[in-house]
This record gives structure tokens, C-alpha cells and sequence, in this order.
């Protein structure tokens, strides 16, 4: 009896450690492994991407002769492509329940985009790539991001995201200077392009395999509503989210814009692609920390500070006289958008919990059909004053701060 009952409290004491070791074998970085690995693939997928974007313009205007006015509106197709089927993609995710299936396919949309340029180097195929490949980009967002909220704890969402998007922009930081690299050792020709081509296919191709051994998590198959109707089922919570999102977007201008700006104030252009990076470096560095911020304090007043930050930053840049205040805002820039690209997410699947991916779909269409028009009030404001254009968007945004936080309260 004696030597039984130690044979048992050792088996138990066994099955434990076991039990645990299997437990911490599932998380990397402190997150599921299968975030973890989603990361990795947009982590790829982002490197791919980049390295051709980061000399897309060089490329079709030098390289293929086309004109800048045709460039401008590619570059404006593209951004409405990069949120034009996510209100589809996130509706069939949910409707169907599957997550795993709709962003395979996204990113397989973006590999195929890519290898459209390795068949042909015409300005028609590179359009067509652009825009199809912003449309995978459109196609895989709702999905993916449901996906990664169904498999991170409660407790720690905001991290997980936090952590995704480290790692897709760390593949931004890199990608611009494999296709500098390249192009530095080999000169700008055509052929450099197209060994470029070869290689950002190779690596999108396998961030797409990668998907293929990564646990799906199906949700529960929701009712099939009309997709038109499906955003009136959201909750109230979520829709008072959504219009403070709206209206905080009419504060958007182009990248573009801050580029110019540290231009003005004497950077040189070769510069201007480092400050590009650092702004890359600080998403990178803070998104983690910030979405475990989030999960301690709560998502509201992090969806809050974003507002504040960007508010800051476009005043900063109305009196930036020097390198080192761009620099700083620059930095500053990067932790609003670490906040705006992960937290959003987390905070939409903490108000939405059944239909995750239609929530998901429905905000990143609506906020990037408000990109146009608050691109081109940019572009206008910016024609009259460039201070104007900073002072609009802080402006606006102290607006949307004052309408969230409203709601909030109550």
C-alpha cells in the first residue's frame, strides 16, 4: 500500500510537469504559438511586399516610362483596394465560420499579384498588380484578425495583437533594404528588378505554405442574415466606436506629407528613407508593450491616448523647426500607429464577440472610404498652408477624442 500510493503521487507529479512543459511548449513570446506563427507569415508577407513597394515608383516611372499622374492613381486605387472586400471577406468569415480558409486565400491573392510582374513588365500588369494585390491584402485582414482574437486568452489580447504586428512590421523594416541592397550591388536595371521580383515571390510563397500548418480555430457559423443588413446586428457599443473612428479619419493625410515636411526642414532625400525606418523601428519596439499596457488598464483609454498622440504630433509638426523635432515626432508617429493598427482590432473584438470578422470588416471599409475625402481636404489645405493641413487633422481629432470619451463615460 505504501509503495502504491508513492507510485501514484509520482505518476500524478509526472503527468503535471509533463502537462505544464506541453503548456509553455504552446506559447512563444508569451502568446499562443499560433499567433506567433501568423505573425511569422505576415511577418513574410511584409518583407515581399515592401521590397517591392519601396521602389514601386522608381519602377514604373523610370524603368516602364509611365507618368507620375498615372502613378498618383494607381497609388489611389490601391488604397481603396487595400480595404474594399473586407466588409465581404469579414461577412463569409463569420457566416461560415471558417478563419483559417479566407485568409489563405488573401495571402494567395498577394503571391499571385506578385507574380503577375514575373510574366510580364508592362504598365498594365504592374496596375493590375497593385491593385490586386491590395486586394488580398482587403481579403485577408477580417478574417486573420478574428482568427488571432479566438486564439489569444482573454487576459492578454491586446498583446497578442500587439505582437502580430511587431513582427508584420519588422517585415517593413526589412524589405526596403533587401530591395536596397539589391539594387546598390547591381545597379538599377531591369534585371535587378526583376531578380527582386524572384525573390519577393519566393518569400510570399512560403508565407503562404507556412498558413497551411497553423491550427484553424472555426467559430460558431452565424445566421445567414443579408450581408447588407449584418452591420445592423452589430452591437451599439461597436457602432459609437465605429462613427468616432469615422470622424477621427477625416484627420488623415498621406505619409507623403511628413516625408515633404522633414524635407523642408533639411533633410536630405536619402535621409528621408531612414526616418521611414525609424518610424518602422518605433511601431516595432512599442506595439507589444503597449497591447499588454492595454490589457492591464483597459483598451478604452488606449483607443483615448491614440487620439491624444496624434493630436500632439500634428500640432508638433505645425512648429517643427529643426531635425530633432522631426525626428522625435517621427518616433511619436509610430507609436500612434502601433495603437491604431493592433488595439483598434483588439478593442472592436472585446465589443463585438460573436461576429468578430464582420465587425472587423465593416470598420476597415468605412475608415478607408473616409480616407479619400480626407486625403484630398489634405492635399488642398496642404496647396494653401502646410500648417493648415497639421492643424486641420488636430483639430479633428480632438473632436473624435471628445465623442469617444462621451460615450465612454456614460
Amino acid at each position: 500500500m505504501h509503495w502504491a500510493y508513492h507510485f501514484k503521487s509520482f505518476s500524478a507529479n509526472l503527468i503535471n510537469v509533463f502537462s505544464i512543459r506541453y503548456h509553455m511548449q504552446k506559447k512563444v513570446f508569451g502568446v499562443d504559438r499560433n499567433i506567433f506563427f501568423l505573425g511569422i507569415v505576415s511577418f513574410l508577407t511584409d518583407v515581399s511586399s515592401e521590397m517591392i513597394f519601396s521602389v514601386f515608383s522608381i519602377f514604373f516611372t523610370v524603368i516602364l516610362g509611365a507618368s507620375t499622374a498615372l502613378l498618383g492613381l494607381i497609388e489611389g486605387l490601391a488604397d481603396f483596394s487595400a480595404s474594399s472586400l473586407d466588409y465581404v471577406s469579414g461577412y463569409l468569415s463569420d457566416k461560415t465560420g471558417k478563419r483559417k480558409v479566407f485568409t489563405a486565400l488573401g495571402y494567395g491573392f498577394s503571391t499571385l499579384a506578385k507574380g503577375i510582374l514575373l510574366l510580364s513588365n508592362t504598365v498594365a500588369s504592374s496596375f493590375v498588380f497593385r491593385v490586386v494585390e491590395r486586394l488580398g491584402k482587403s481579403f485577408r485582414g477580417p478574417p486573420r484578425d478574428a482568427w488571432i482574437s479566438s486564439l489569444a486568452d482573454a487576459k492578454n489580447k491586446g498583446y497578442s495583437f500587439g505582437v502580430h504586428k511587431a513582427l508584420d512590421k519588422s517585415g517593413a523594416i526589412l524589405g526596403p533594404f533587401i530591395a536596397y541592397w539589391i539594387l546598390s550591388a547591381y545597379g538599377q536595371t531591369a534585371s535587378s528588378f526583376r531578380l527582386m521580383f524572384w525573390i519577393a515571390v519566393a518569400v510570399a510563397a512560403l508565407a503562404v505554405v507556412l498558413i497551411l500548418f497553423i491550427k484553424d480555430k472555426p467559430a460558431q457559423p452565424q445566421e445567414k442574415e443579408n450581408i447588407f443588413r449584418a452591420y445592423k446586428t452589430l452591437g451599439a457599443g461597436y457602432r459609437h466606436y465605429l462613427y468616432s473612428a469615422g470622424i477621427f479619419s477625416l484627420a488623415y493625410f498621406s505619409f507623403g506629407f511628413l516625408l515633404l515636411k522633414a524635407y523642408s526642414v533639411g533633410f536630405a532625400i536619402k535621409d528621408v528613407v531612414l526616418l521611414y525606418a525609424l518610424f518602422n523601428v518605433a511601431f516595432v519596439i512599442v506595439s507589444a508593450p503597449i497591447g499588454k499596457l492595454g490589457d492591464k488598464i483597459g483598451r478604452k483609454r488606449i483607443i483615448a491616448s491614440e487620439y491624444v498622440i496624434y493630436f500632439l504630433m500634428a500640432l508638433g509638426f505645425i512648429f517643427a523647426s529643426s531635425k530633432w523635432h522631426v525626428i522625435a515626432l517621427f518616433v511619436l508617429f509610430g507609436i500612434f500607429y502601433a495603437i491604431d493598427e493592433g488595439q483598434s482590432k483588439a478593442y472592436i473584438t472585446d465589443l463585438e464577440q460573436k461576429k468578430r470578422a464582420t465587425a472587423i470588416g465593416v470598420y476597415n471599409f468605412a475608415v478607408g472610404l473616409v480616407y479619400l475625402p480626407a486625403s484630398i481636404i489634405a492635399g488642398y489645405l496642404w496647396k494653401l498652408n502646410p500648417s493648415y493641413a497639421f492643424g486641420f487633422a488636430a483639430l479633428i481629432a480632438v473632436v473624435a477624442l471628445v465623442f469617444f470619451v462621451r460615450k465612454v463615460e456614460q
